[in-house]
């Protein structure tokens, strides 16, 4: 079952299931989902946006949510940080499991090596061959560090 049907599902079973804070989450899903649609046909991809671009959509709104939560928190405001770590949950669901420190490393390790990558010119290179393979599920941030470490030559 593809990433879109399932959120179609779910959120049939919430409705049913009278769930408002999760069908209210799927909702705000399903309307993002639809949004990057609309900008892929814009784009002449009249199948709509990619599984791959539904992921992202999907990091994207987890990292809002857990940035919305801090910054509730630090307003003292912690009903609004507990709702808004609840959405981040039920975001996370549809995400696959992250990758590890030690995965992120090798996956740099394979780029690298695969591209035959020689200095930090070629840094671009690698990280778009990682985001093209581990979309979703690798931290990009802690990725670029590793992949500039191993062209610099100090890792």
């Amino acid at each position: 079952m593809s990433l879109r049907d399932r959120i179609t599902t779910d959120m049939k079973s919430a409705l049913k299931a009278q769930d408002k804070p999760r069908l209210s989450t799927l909702r705000l899903i399903a309307a993002a989902v639809k949004d990057r649609d609309i900008a892929a046909r814009a784009e002449d991809r009249c199948c709509g946006c990619e599984e791959t671009e539904i992921l992202a959509i999907l990091q994207k709104l987890m990292k809002q949510r857990e940035e919305s939560a801090d910054t509730y928190e630090k307003a003292g405001r912690l009903d609004l940080a507990e709702a808004e770590r609840a959405e981040a949950e039920i975001v996370r669901e549809y995400l696959p499991t992250p990758m590890d420190e030690t995965e992120i490393a090798d996956a740099a390790v394979d780029v690298v090596t695969e591209l035959d990558a020689a200095g930090l010119k070629d840094m671009g290179r690698c990280m778009g061959e990682l985001k093209t393979r581990y979309a979703g599920r690798m931290d990009f941030g802690k990725a670029g560090a590793k992949v500039k470490d191993l062209l610099a030559g100090t890792a």
